[in-house]
């Protein structure tokens, strides 16, 4: 039996200001299940972002819930959230965003450094999630000794450190070359498909797209359309 990783139940998020409200996420429902690869798509202004946002704790829901392995992080204080998340989410960004002073080797450990993590079982993960995106020998590299596609590949390793539920990719390939880009998204196909790790992606690439194997589009912070791939039957609209 396939198992629910995320749970989103009519979500909503609305920003006010002096002179305008806006519905940036409007009545979002779907749920995630454990070893999915998809592509959350839409334009500019979509909600695309805001929705990421709130799946991985960085941001509430005005109403709503959203639900990551059962735990509903709307009940969760600030200290516990963080550790909450960095347990169960782990994150991509476009930007990389490796510590430039730090190995490979160092950003990979860092969050298991931070869970207190034995010695040993530390060093044999890093180097197996090295070795899993093909830089297990550029392990005492420091960022600025890798290329772009290099550098986010360590990010890969690095979300993937504290076996969480799923990884949230936002736009990971926005800043990689055509190369890179095919290079990483084998490595992250090969993982979900081979390990069973949830991807979650944030995207205009149509690279990513076209490897998701369910894309869900977003139009004016709703959902327009939620279609899974391989002849799998479309999810409707606000999933249940």
């Amino acid at each position: 039996m396939t198992m629910k990783v995320l749970e989103i139940k009519n979500v909503h998020k609305i920003y006010n200001s002096t002179e305008v409200r806006v519905h940036a996420v409007n009545d979002i429902s779907l749920n995630i299940e454990e070893g999915e690869f998809t592509a959350i798509v839409g334009p500019s202004g979509s909600g695309k972002t805001t929705l990421l946002n709130m799946i991985g704790g960085l941001d509430h829901p005005t109403k709503g819930t959203i639900l990551v392995d059962g735990t509903d992080l709307s009940t969760l204080k600030s200290s516990r959230l963080i550790d909450f998340r960095m347990k169960n989410i782990g994150f991509v960004f476009q930007s990389y965003n490796l510590i430039p002073v730090l190995t490979a080797r160092e950003n990979v450990e860092f969050i298991m450094n931070l869970q207190k993590w034995p010695k040993q079982e530390r060093n044999n993960r890093t180097m197996d999630l090295l070795n899993a995106v093909g830089l297990g020998d550029r392990a005492d590299s420091r960022p600025a000794k890798l290329s772009g596609g290099q550098q986010q590949r360590v990010a890969v390793a690095r979300a993937l450190a504290s076996k969480p539920k799923f990884v949230l990719a936002d736009e990971p390939t926005a800043n990689l070359d055509s190369k890179s880009t095919a290079n990483l998204l084998d490595i992250m196909e090969h993982l979900n498909r081979n390990e069973n790790i949830t991807f979650i992606f944030s995207t205009h690439d149509a690279r990513v797209v076209k490897k998701a194997r369910r894309v869900i589009t977003l139009e004016d912070g709703k959902i327009l359309s939620d279609k899974q791939r391989e002849g799998k039957e479309a999810i409707t609209k606000n999933q249940k």
